[in-house]
């Protein structure tokens, strides 16, 4: 731990201004002072939640509940599948009453399986189990948060167990914690940072045990005092080093790349990841729900949102996943005459939500209210002045007028090798347009089209393989066909050259067997001649008695070759009869 002279020295130290500045990017007006001027506040439990099972980056959780179970506060009612995917919890307690297509806050406007449960208000807590992840490996820690349900809860939703691994090939030694949140209207992550700072370095802490880091960065917009403020003493009691940073308000530098490069200044390639050069960026937010995981066992249930826009009393509400959005309007004070849309993110990268009765999910990190004032409809394009505005604009340094171009004559190739997919859709391109062009919505056509491109091409190799082995598996069957005829051509020759020698086989074993029955014979005739010597000079009696014992064995050798002929002469006798009884019928009818 730091000494008590070593914290007030921490405090006392000025904040770092990084030097570095962002290339590019644009300055809207901020709209965030009106939802920062009142404490976070939590929002009632609704009568009904609706939990999307698509609230995160990769595949869909698997199903565990059934309609009718009644569940509780933080019990898993859906497990993550798969690598990337991300597990999903019951937010209240109360009873499941259906599973069913829903309508989810999506561009597409489309509606996806979700989980529905009437809460019964109790709110009741399944058991929780908090842990001491001091005492765990980084690879027990990973496999327990695949069962947390958290995400990255900057916006971008992707589960965050995958992003706290870490390999020998990519080791990382620099932790990025982004509290730039620089679009404008969304103040969740300033508002989380003004009151709940110490929770954030604690989550801090846990993330640092896990990928094994030593450098923790911290970087804040300058546009935000109070969590700057924040943020610095609560990372002057921590007990590993901790830099807090200050970057300059410029959207967008809180996009991850950006920000890294502005805190230190290594800019990551465009082909690569951030831990392929030994950095890791996670939101604010994220490291809060890792604290609550860990230290208190409860995995992600709720969030905090910005509502604001054309509301009576724009606010920060932590709310439950799965609160209707009518519920989030209607405890700002309801929406002001004249709002005739809702967005779900910032005015630069956010869209229109398809109705007002989606759920709030963990990706809602801002609603707000719009209305024709707020947002005025887009005027007519005209036609590109080449101005290169856009160009100077663009924060990744790429040609967005010639992207638009080759986007618009569909020319897709050429839009690749102009680096179409570095595009980071941030939108300064159309901001800054004076033609009205929107640019951003032919990058996202280009893209779609150059990942139909790629799909169509690998569904064409991969019938082009199946072809290929269907070709060869039919010329493998007819070699096999060929060889087994060939076979047994083959084996029909042997067998005609075998039979002579098996006639020659047979004579031999025919001689033989007369050998040794000959043999036999010579050896009993022998045996026949034999007499005993010893009984010559016998009396008469004593020879009388020796004839009559070799009679008696005469007599029965006679009876036991007569008993072991019998059934031989009996079934011949039966045979013989047959022929005879014929021969007589014939003779009689002659």
């Amino acid at each position: 731990m730091f000494s008590l002279n070593r914290i007030v020295d921490l405090i006392k130290q000025p904040v770092h201004r990084t030097e570095v500045h962002l290339r590019g990017g644009v300055h809207p007006d901020e709209h965030k002072h009106e939802s920062t001027q009142q404490p976070i506040m939590s929002l009632p439990i609704p009568h009904q939640i609706v939990l999307p099972l698509r609230q995160h980056v990769g595949h869909l959780p698997k199903l565990l509940v059934k309609v009718g179970e009644r569940v509780k506060k933080g019990q898993l009612l859906a497990e993550a599948e798969g690598s990337i995917s991300a597990a999903i919890h019951a937010t209240t307690s109360g009873t499941v009453i259906a599973v069913q297509d829903s309508l989810i806050p999506h561009p597409s406007g489309l509606p996806d399986q979700c989980i529905v449960i009437a809460a019964d208000g109790l709110d009741e807590w399944v058991d929780l189990h908090p842990m001491d992840w001091r005492q765990q490996s980084p690879a027990s820690l990973i496999e327990h948060l695949r069962l947390s349900g958290i995400v990255g809860m900057g916006g971008a939703a992707f589960p965050t167990q995958v992003k706290l691994r870490t390999t020998p090939k990519s080791p990382v030694h620099t932790l990025i914690v982004n509290g730039a949140e620089c679009e404008p209207y969304i103040t969740c992550d300033d508002m989380l940072m003004r009151e709940r700072a110490t929770q954030i370095i604690q989550g801090l802490a846990i993330a640092r045990h896990i990928m094994g880091v030593e450098n923790c960065i911290i970087g804040i917009e300058d546009n935000k005092p109070e969590a700057l403020q924040a943020m610095t003493e609560a990372a002057a009691k921590a007990d590993f080093a901790v830099q807090v940073k200050v970057v300059a308000t410029m959207y967008p530098s809180g996009d991850a790349r950006q920000l890294i490069r502005l805190l230190t200044g290594i800019e990551v390639p465009n082909d690569k990841r951030s831990t392929d050069v030994g950095l890791q960026c996670f939101n604010v937010a994220t490291l809060l729900a890792l604290h609550r995981y860990f230290d208190f066992g409860e995995p992600a249930v709720s969030r905090i949102v910005t509502m604001t826009g054309r509301v009576n009393e724009p606010r920060n509400y932590e709310v439950l996943f799965g609160t209707p959005m009518t519920d989030l309007i209607a405890a700002s004070g309801g929406a002001l005459s004249g709002v005739d849309d809702y967005i779900m993110g910032g005015p630069m990268m956010g869209f229109s939500l398809p109705s007002i009765h989606v759920p709030v999910t963990k990706a809602s990190n801002c609603i707000i209210a719009s209305a024709p004032d707020l947002f005025p409809p887009a005027a007519e394009a005209m036609p590109c002045i080449r101005c290169a505005r856009c160009a100077d604009a663009c924060p990744v340094q790429l040609q967005p007028q010639e992207l638009y171009w080759f986007a618009k004559s569909e020319n897709i190739e050429k839009a690749r090798e102009y680096h179409l997919f570095d595009c980071i859709e941030c939108g300064c391109c159309s901001y800054v347009c004076p033609s009205n062009i929107p640019l951003v919505q032919y990058y996202r056509f280009a893209k779609s089209e150059a990942i139909a491109q790629d799909r169509a091409k690998e569904a064409a190799n991969v019938a082009r393989e199946r072809n290929e082995f269907r070709l060869m598996r039919i010329d493998r069957e007819k070699q096999e066909r060929a060889q087994r005829h060939a076979q047994k051509a083959l084996g029909s020759k042997d067998s005609s050259e075998q039979a002579p020698a098996a006639a020659t086989n047979t004579e031999d074993a025919a001689s033989k067997q007369a050998a040794i029955q000959a043999a036999i014979e010579r050896a009993k005739a022998q045996k026949a001649q034999m007499k005993p010597k010893n009984v010559e000079d016998a009396p008469t009696q004593v020879k009388a008695e020796i004839a009559e014992i070799d009679a008696r064995r005469e007599q029965a050798k006679q009876a036991v070759t007569q008993s072991q002929a019998q059934p031989a002469a009996q079934q011949a006798s039966l045979f013989d009869q047959a022929p005879a009884s014929s021969d007589a019928n014939s003779a009689d009818k002659d």
